[in-house]
C-alpha cells in the first residue's frame, strides 16, 4: 500500500476519528488539556506505526503535559483502537506536537497589526493632506482679495 494510496488516507482518517472520541471521552488523565486537538494522523502504509499531530490550546507547559499524559496512555489508546477499527496491525502511536495552529495565529495577528498600522498611517497621510489643503485655500483667498484691490 503507497502512502498516498485512497486506503491509507481512509484509514489516516478512521484511526483520527476514533483517537478524537477516545481522547475526548475515555481518557481521565489530569495532565491532557480539554483543548487537545488531533490535527491528523499518519498512519505507515505497513500499518505498524502511526504518527498523531496534536495541538493544544494553553501554554507550552500544558501542551508539554498533554504530550506526555497521551504517551503515558499511549498502549491504552492502542488497545481501543484495535477493538473499534478492524486492521491488519493496530499501529503503534507516535504523538508529536503540531504548531501549526499557532504559527497561524501568530501570523494573523502580525497581519493584523500591519494592517491597523497601515491604517493609523493613512489615517494622518490625510491630515497632512487636509492642512496642505487648507493652506491653498488661504492662499486662494489672498489673490482673490488683490483682484478685488485692483479694480
Amino acid at each position: 500500500m503507497r502512502k498516498n494510496s485512497i486506503k491509507n488516507t481512509r484509514i489516516n482518517s478512521e484511526v483520527q476519528k476514533e483517537l478524537s472520541v477516545l481522547i475526548l471521552q475515555e481518557i481521565k488523565d489530569p495532565r491532557i488539556s480539554k483543548m487537545t486537538t488531533i490535527t491528523s494522523v499518519e498512519v505507515a502504509p505497513d500499518l505498524k506505526t502511526a504518527k498523531v499531530y496534536v495541538s493544544v490550546l494553553g501554554t507550552p507547559e500544558e501542551t508539554e503535559d498533554t504530550i506526555k499524559g497521551l504517551k503515558s496512555a499511549a498502549p491504552f489508546l492502542r488497545g481501543q483502537l484495535a477493538k473499534t477499527i478492524n486492521l491488519r496491525n493496530t499501529p503503534e502511536l507516535i504523538f508529536k506536537v503540531d504548531e501549526s495552529i499557532e504559527y497561524g495565529i501568530n501570523m494573523s495577528k502580525m497581519i493584523d497589526e500591519l494592517v491597523a498600522k497601515e491604517h493609523l498611517d493613512d489615517d494622518t497621510d490625510d491630515i497632512d493632506d487636509d492642512e496642505e489643503f487648507d493652506e491653498d485655500e488661504d492662499f486662494e483667498d489672498e489673490e482673490s482679495d488683490d483682484s478685488e484691490e485692483d479694480l
